[in-house]
């Protein structure tokens, strides 16, 4: 059973993208943020394709902003959309969407990404998060939730941490509140299978920063231990993010119980920007 998560900035700027690399890598379930798309217009755009594929999809979608969606053609069931007491923006966003997938519940997220420390919008991430932690508390033993974390675990999921002091993405509240999703049994796969390799998921579209991989990991596969130990392996797929109107975000694809294309792992980046030069980068979330 293959499992991947992607955010693809808009799924009507990514058709082109998307639909092929369904084909290439045949994922048995898929997560996606950032759709962009009503529920109804994500079933009038993809419906067809996805179908004609063998997926079914669960959808939690809004017009122009956020969107998740969840595609399985290992059975979908009990979809539920949102989170229970989850805050609003000030009215609830699309930003969660779960379903049984393959005897897993398949959790899609996308976590609001707090622009910047101490502003509503920072405090309303970290109250999302809380609602998400209450959900996972909660349920099926066999869980996954995947997604466009917007939080960097680490220093290590960073090109440079010293270009990120006072920025969102990394601060303590932020990644305590990880860590506290963590607690509940949650494995991170794809940093369990590479502890020590420079893994990003993320990169800015400005000209050189993924060609000079000034990059950061943020999308996540969380597995509780009745998942985390099927899996033979865990890798970001960085030729997605190649290529012509590529999403900012590379997928992240696990493989539980056989690896179709063996454990490839992350592809070896080229060689980091100076870390003086690496410092005088603007980060895309900076004010």
């Amino acid at each position: 059973m293959r499992v991947a998560t992607w955010n693809v900035n808009s799924v009507k700027q990514r058709l082109a993208r998307l639909l092929p690399w369904l084909d290439e890598r045949q994922p048995d379930v898929v997560c996606l943020q950032e759709t962009k798309l009503t529920d109804d217009a994500f079933e009038q755009l993809l419906g067809a394709e996805l179908s004609s594929r063998g997926y079914a999809l669960a959808l939690n979608g809004e017009a122009q902003w956020n969107g998740v969606a969840i595609l399985s053609r290992v059975g979908l069931e009990d979809v539920a959309v949102g989170l229970a007491d989850a805050p609003g923006f000030p009215a609830p966003e699309a930003r969660a969407v779960s379903a049984t997938c393959g005897g897993i519940r398949v959790h899609s997220v996308y976590v609001p990404n707090g622009r910047t420390p101490d502003s509503e919008h920072y405090h309303y991430k970290l109250a999302w998060l809380a609602a998400l932690q209450r959900v996972l508390s909660a349920g099926p033993a066999a869980k996954a939730v995947c997604g466009d974390m917007n939080i960097a675990p680490a220093d290590v999921d960073v090109f440079d941490p010293a270009a990120y002091v006072g920025q969102t993405h990394v601060t303590r509240p932020e990644r305590a509140a990880l860590a506290s999703l963590q607690s509940l049994g949650l494995h991170d796969v794809v940093r369990d299978r590479w502890p020590t390799e420079r893994v990003f998921t993320y990169w800015d579209y400005r000209a050189g920063m993924f060609h000079q991989d000034l990059g950061m990991r943020i999308d996540l596969v969380l597995a509780t231990a009745e998942v985390a130990d099927r899996v033979q392996a865990a890798w970001v797929d960085r030729q997605a993010r190649k290529g012509t109107r590529p999403s900012d975000h590379a997928p992240v694809i696990v493989d539980l119980d056989e690896a179709p294309d063996g454990d490839i792992g992350p592809v070896v980046p080229p060689p980091s920007a100076p870390a003086g030069r690496r410092r005088q980068v603007k980060l895309p979330q900076s004010p």
